[in-house]
């Protein structure tokens, strides 16, 4: 980093219950902080600190997985900063990406940390679909559990018609941890929300 480059911070969380504060980051000059899931790439506070960094800056982020939850866009997002002449630090990875050096094995741990981070994603969704149906072969489900993907029950909400009574059984959540993402994530009833999706479909054909 240049003398007359700043560090600036990024923290992202995927639901507003979620605490920022948990990822250190160290001092900071400035930092952008959002609550929004990581799948999605239309990242407004992401937005604005990759148009306000400069030549010489360092971009300082948590982990991995709070930049990016996919290896395409994490390549994507490492490189838009590059371009601008900002370096990219991950802290718990201990991975800095500094522009206009090719660094092989470094991009290569970019690679791999990426991939394994979305295989983890996976297995522990994997591990809850298997859980439920564990019980509900025993007759134990009880149609909660104690991890719930809001990202995935948001994107249903916002994707599709389906009714609430519908998502809960898919996803294994509550009713009212629906209800309360509906809330917290949009600001609108469920009829108010499919009717804005059938609107919008309406508009797509």
């Amino acid at each position: 980093m240049s003398a007359k480059g700043i560090k600036v911070g990024y923290r992202r969380v995927s639901a507003v219950d979620q605490k920022l504060d948990r990822q250190d980051l160290g001092e900071v000059d400035r930092v952008f902080e959002e609550k929004i899931s990581g799948r999605d790439r239309n990242r407004p506070k992401l937005e604005e600190l990759i148009r306000f960094v400069r030549e010489g800056d360092q971009v300082i982020v948590y982990s991995i997985d709070r930049l990016a939850r996919s290896l395409d866009d994490l390549k994507k997002i490492v490189e838009e900063i590059n371009d601008k002449g900002a370096s990219v630090t991950f802290k718990k990875e201990s991975l800095t990406f500094s522009p206009g050096r090719s660094d092989p094995m470094a991009m290569f741990q970019l690679h791999l940390m990426g991939a394994f981070a979305q295989f983890e994603r996976e297995v522990i969704r994997q591990r809850q679909i298997e859980g439920i149906e564990i019980a509900k072969a025993k007759g134990k489900y009880t149609g909660s559990r104690p991890w719930t993907d809001h990202d995935q029950i948001a994107e249903l909400l916002e994707t599709t018609d389906i009714k609430v009574k519908e998502i809960a059984r898919r996803t294994g959540a509550s009713q009212s941890t629906i209800f309360r993402i509906l809330r917290e994530r949009f600001g609108m009833t469920r009829a108010e929300l499919r009717l804005r999706h059938k609107m919008k479909t309406a508009a797509d054909d």
